[in-house]
């Protein structure tokens, strides 16, 4: 059974960081680019970040030089360091693993709150 569980949301003070951790389980982690989107009131989800299975990162323009995202294959986690927060960051971030070949495959987590508020 695929699991993807998002942890690590919550207030944060504009300016203030937060840490997302995502745990992944029942497939094989490392052949995964790893990904977290975010979806605000009213908004579509949206990209903010991705890391391949080879290790490439690629970011938003809205959060370049203020989020890093990251993975660790041993434990089946990707993280998302976030930095500088503003109200616009505010949203449910959900975290994303896909693959391509032999077949696609898309699984999603069920998302976690981030709220930037003072």
């Amino acid at each position: 059974q695929v699991q993807l569980v998002e942890s690590g949301g919550g207030l944060v003070q504009p300016g203030g960081s937060l840490t997302l951790s995502c745990a992944a389980s029942g497939f094989t982690f490392r052949f995964y680019d790893m990904s977290w989107y975010r979806q605000a009131p009213g908004k579509e989800r949206e990209s903010v970040a991705t890391i391949t299975s080879a290790g490439s990162r690629t970011n938003a323009d809205s959060v370049k030089g203020r989020f890093t995202i990251s993975r660790d294959n041993a434990k089946y986690t990707v993280y998302l360091q976030m930095n500088s927060l503003t109200p616009e960051d505010t949203a449910v971030y959900y975290c994303n693993a896909q693959r391509y070949v032999p077949l696609k495959r898309d699984y999603w987590g069920q998302g976690t709150q981030v709220t930037v508020s003072s």
